[in-house]
């Protein structure tokens, strides 16, 4: 009589899930990072504080948001901090400004963003 698993109960079944809990603890360490960036883009503003970023092609201030962002200048600012917790904006401080702009990281991930819309087409 089978059970519910069907034939899964031969040899070969018990080194493939040996070879998935593996697998499963490589992938493991970089979940939680993943996550984080993909929580980080998975909100309206701060997506587009990355694509306007990403668009300027150099560095923005906080206050040049402000006009662009139908928000407040506090939830920008929480925006630009969850964005940088992530890595994906870095910022300098310029006298009394900061200064913001795309890492790597956050090209990569539009970059892949786009080709996913294309591929859509």
């Amino acid at each position: 009589m089978e059970d519910d698993l069907g034939s899964c109960q031969d040899d070969e079944f018990e080194q493939r899930v040996e070879q998935l809990e593996a697998l499963d603890a490589a992938v493991g360490d970089s979940i939680d990072t993943d996550v984080e960036i993909l929580s980080a883009l998975a909100n309206e503003t701060r997506y587009k504080i990355v694509r306007l970023l990403e668009a300027a092609e150099g560095e923005l201030c906080v206050c040049e948001f402000a006009p662009l962002l139908d928000v407040s200048d506090g939830a920008i600012s929480h925006a630009l901090s969850k964005l940088t917790d992530a890595g994906l904006v870095t910022r300098r401080k310029e006298g009394k400004w900061r200064k913001y702009r795309t890492t790597r990281r956050a090209t990569a991930l539009l970059i892949a963003l786009d080709g996913a819309r294309e591929s859509d087409r």
